[in-house]
């Protein structure tokens, strides 16, 4: 009979070789998604935005409304930050600000038609770049990425 003593050095051994093994993963996946998402960006700015209102937008576009607070929270600025981005977005007429129908005093983002079509447009030229990009693998190579999306679409969110 082998003892428990004996077992845990090589369980040890394994779960920090699984460990290791993980966050090499972690790192090439954060360094081809950095890598895709700058491929993708190129075109951004043709859309006439900063970064940071082009990402603003996008959470009210692809997210819903939302209140400043919660899109500060989002986007990981601070609340004055963020209002000066909105006030940005608001002057050029590509968000605008509502009472909130539950609670007056509160105030809800929502992104007007032409920042909809602003942003949308932004996406088509993004999805073009990746799917020329995509051109050049295989179909089985095409297969495996699928795969791998699905795989990663099912990952727990962090977000709240």
């Amino acid at each position: 009979m082998i003892s428990k003593a004996n077992k845990s050095p090589n369980r040890g051994q394994d779960r920090a070789a699984a460990r290791s093994e993980r966050a090499a993963l972690a790192q090439r996946l954060h360094s081809a998604c950095v890598r895709l998402l700058r491929r993708a960006r190129r075109d951004d700015a043709a859309m006439g935005l900063p970064p940071g209102q082009a990402s603003a937008l996008s959470v009210l576009v692809f997210g819903g409304a939302c209140t400043p607070t919660e899109l500060a929270r989002i986007e990981q600025v601070r609340a004055p930050t963020m209002t000066r981005m909105v006030d940005a977005l608001e002057r050029r007429g590509l968000v605008r600000r509502e009472a909130d129908a539950a609670d007056r005093r509160r105030l809800r983002l929502s992104a007007t038609p032409a920042g909809v079509r602003l942003l949308e447009r932004g996406r088509e030229r993004r999805v073009a770049v990746l799917g020329a990009a995509l051109d050049g693998l295989t179909r089985a190579e095409r297969a495996t990425l699928a795969a791998a999306l699905d795989l990663l679409e099912h990952l727990p969110s962090t977000e709240t």
